[in-house]
């Protein structure tokens, strides 16, 4: 830098390190003083410098901090309590190396009569400033927990003095004692509830049974637990479903209506609610040869939910549906979820539709947003769809197969080949499906197929959001933008090195996109190292998030992305409508100014809880998958090597997809060392390796439903 008056590297760095919060350039430039495009364009390329060395990250926001720094706001689990009764807490999600900052929490300012004070378990939302980069301090902003804050679930045992009460979530290390006068009806190997209690400077934390679950051998229990340790709220406010039940489907009036239209819905066979529907044709003006006419029409859930409504704070709290193997825990109440904004075959239906149409090479090229009145002409499933489309119609889908179901396949090979050719991140995760009996037990676990139909509907729902973003953005309207950052310097860095250590050379680029990674991952297809270069990429990629400030998303190499297809489920969406709904002047139910000067706080939240669901629904499948295996302890199963950490090995079983850890004690004849660019355990004498994806045989030694955790050993360990 020759321009004397512009401020050194170390200088800007001390800057960003020294500030409480990430900054951003306009609060760098403010503090130096910086002005003009030529001091721009130099701070710049500095903090591009920083980026690179590794002294700062770059986050969701474009907002600069240390590495591994925490946001500004984010949501928080009260982990613990010292002494004096101080409370500390860490972020609902970590995704950084090492253990996160510790986070103290600064005292509540609360009236007589407020809510409880806080306690072990609950879950906020806080602003945080940070102290050092191991070390922040929380001001509350609110809670997110619901109605059981300062309650712990886990499972009554008897003890000499009592009881004890062995929390269910793993992150708990702490047993309750149970005084007998405070045990309730508890019986040994009970579910419950209990309320924690004060304890003394010396004393062990002491808890009180207020509700008895039943038997920890009840299906039912294993989803509660997971309900319970999120702090994921159940139960809606008597004013949310009073104004839910006195709902009802509006008239036609301004709206357009698209019930003579044959939209359907396509969904999983156990699919519980049903808020998008879809058509398509070919496209008849002349000056779109071989285009593309679609529609996809989604529940108007903002005409129901309006800004500041009870159906709105509860919505807000909860930010989405949580969907678990025997249950769904939804953003809004049944008589709405599954009522008024389900798209039930022949029953009229507010929505609001995007018509979009697109070029042969599937680019969309225009497009226009209506409130209108549908009315579905079948609720399909996937399967249904797909056996259609490959000749074998039922009688359901018979009368729709040339009219409504071959028109979407033909739109949906155009949209295919577009993702195709920008280039988007394809990498092949499977998911398990855990199919209940009648009896709540778990019948049989398997991985969910995906079929040309699923990706039809994915493609169809990409092109909706697509647009949506392009409202907003053309009209300058503020609003939640579906956000997915490029990965971190670091972490690309380190898959670098990693790849061309096994012959698959990542290209040095600063402008790196989703295709070279694809490119990587089908050089690979088919080989012994396809898993293992899968699973090392997605690890690389940065989460998606929702935020006002629109950065693209890198995964769907998509400039612009909002969420606009899930209102019923999603918070996020229902913002996208109203924002839509306000700039369009499509009649009631717009965004707010409240909610407007909120936006970056909303989308916080919401990516909160967005993670807080997707934990809680994992965890439910894990202590199902523990109970389908526990009566299979000592049998040898099939896997490979999902998780390398210095204390040992994680491994995922082929048949079921259930997650288990190798403790690295157990491993054979040697002590072994974390190589951690490698994903890999190495053996000092032996020089024996386990690495990432690495096929095993293991021996099943353990499997608790309570805690949903599984143990094996390798099978040729003794």
């Amino acid at each position: 830098m020759t321009d004397s008056h512009f401020p050194s590297k170390d200088a800007v760095l001390a800057f960003i390190r020294s500030s409480t919060t990430p900054v951003g350039k306009r609060e760098i430039a403010r503090a130096f003083k910086l002005s003009g495009s030529a001091d721009r364009e130099t701070l710049k390329d500095l903090l591009r410098e920083l980026e690179a060395d590794g002294a700062v990250e770059r986050g969701r926001n474009k907002r600069m901090a240390p590495p591994q720094a925490l946001p500004a706001v984010a949501v928080l689990l009260v982990t613990g309590a010292d002494a004096d009764g101080e409370l500390s807490a860490r972020p609902l999600t970590w995704t950084g190396e090492g253990d996160p900052p510790r986070i103290f929490l600064l005292p509540e300012k609360r009236s007589r009569g407020e809510d409880k004070p806080l306690a072990v378990g609950d879950t906020l939302l806080a602003k945080l400033a940070r102290i050092n980069d191991r070390l922040y301090e929380a001001r509350v902003i609110r809670r997110i927990d619901g109605e059981r804050e300062g309650r712990i679930l886990g499972v009554y045992r008897p003890s000499a003095d009592g009881g004890r009460i062995h929390p269910t979530d793993r992150r708990h290390k702490t047993e309750f004692l149970v005084l007998p006068l405070n045990r309730g009806e508890a019986e040994p190997g009970d579910l419950v509830f209990a309320d924690i209690l004060p304890a003394g400077r010396a004393g062990q934390p002491q808890a009180r049974v207020v509700e008895r679950l039943g038997s920890t051998d009840e299906p039912r229990a294993f989803s509660l637990i997971a309900i319970h340790a999120h702090g994921i709220p159940t139960g809606f406010p008597h004013a949310a479903l009073r104004e839910a039940e006195l709902a009802a489907v509006p008239a036609l009036m301004q709206r357009e209506d698209l019930r003579d239209i044959p939209l359907v819905t396509i969904d999983g066979a156990d699919a519980r609610d049903f808020d998008d529907a879809v058509w398509a044709e070919p496209d008849s003006d002349p000056e779109n040869p071989d285009g593309w006419h679609l529609i996809v029409a989604i529940a108007d859930v903002s005409y129901y939910v309006r800004p500041g409504s009870a159906l709105d704070r509860t919505a807000y709290e909860r930010g989405n549906s949580v969907y678990f193997p025997d249950r769904v825990v939804p953003m809004l109440p049944e008589a709405l979820s599954n009522g008024l904004c389900s798209l039930r075959p022949g029953e009229d239906r507010a929505c609001l539709a995007f018509h979009l149409w697109i070029d042969r090479n599937g680019v969309l090229i225009r497009h226009r947003l209506v409130r209108g009145l549908m009315r579905s002409a079948a609720r399909l499933t996937y399967e249904q769809v797909q056996e259609c489309h490959d000749g074998r119609p039922d009688e359901v889908t018979a009368p729709l197969a040339e009219g409504a179901i071959a028109p979407l396949f033909g739109a949906y090979a155009r949209l295919a080949a577009a993702r195709a050719k920008r280039g988007t991140l394809e990498l092949d995760l499977p998911e398990r499906r855990v199919r209940i009996d009648e009896r709540g037990r778990v019948a049989e676990i398997t991985r969910r197929e995906r079929h040309d139909s699923h990706r039809l509907i994915e493609e169809f729902m990409i092109a909706a959001n697509v647009a949506a973003a392009e409202v907003l953005e053309r009209r300058s309207m503020p609003g939640l933008y579906r956000i997915h950052d490029r990965p971190s310097m670091d972490k690309m860095e380190a898959l670098r090195g990693f790849l061309a250590e096994i012959g698959h050379p990542l290209v040095k680029s600063i402008d790196l996109t989703p295709s070279h990674f694809t490119r990587i991952l089908r050089k690979v297809e088919g080989t012994s190292h396809a898993p293992l270069v899968s699973e090392v990429i997605l690890r690389a990629q940065a989460q998606a998030a929702y935020s006002p400030d629109n950065i693209g998303h890198f995964g769907l190499a998509l400039h612009r992305y909002a969420h606009f297809t899930s209102p019923i489920r999603r918070y996020a969406d229902l913002i996208v409508h109203r924002a839509l709904i306000r700039t369009l002047g499509l009649g009631v139910g717009g965004l707010d100014d409240e909610t407007l000067a909120r936006l970056a706080e909303i989308g916080e939240h919401l990516s909160g809880t967005e993670r807080r669901a997707a934990v809680a629904e994992r965890d439910a499948v894990d202590r199902y998958t523990a109970a389908f295996l526990a009566d299979r302890v000592g049998e040898r199963f099939s896997g490979r090597i999902s998780g390398v950490s210095r204390f040992g090995l994680f491994v995922r079983l082929d048949e079921s997809g259930a997650d288990g850890l190798i403790p690295a004690s157990s491993l054979p004849d040697d002590r072994y060392d974390h190589d951690e660019a490698a994903h890999a355990l190495v053996g000092q004498r032996t020089g024996r390796t386990y690495r990432l994806s690495g096929p095993v045989k293991v021996v099943l030694v353990e499997a608790d439903p309570v805690s949903g955790s599984t143990l094996f050993r390798l099978a040729d360990s003794g």
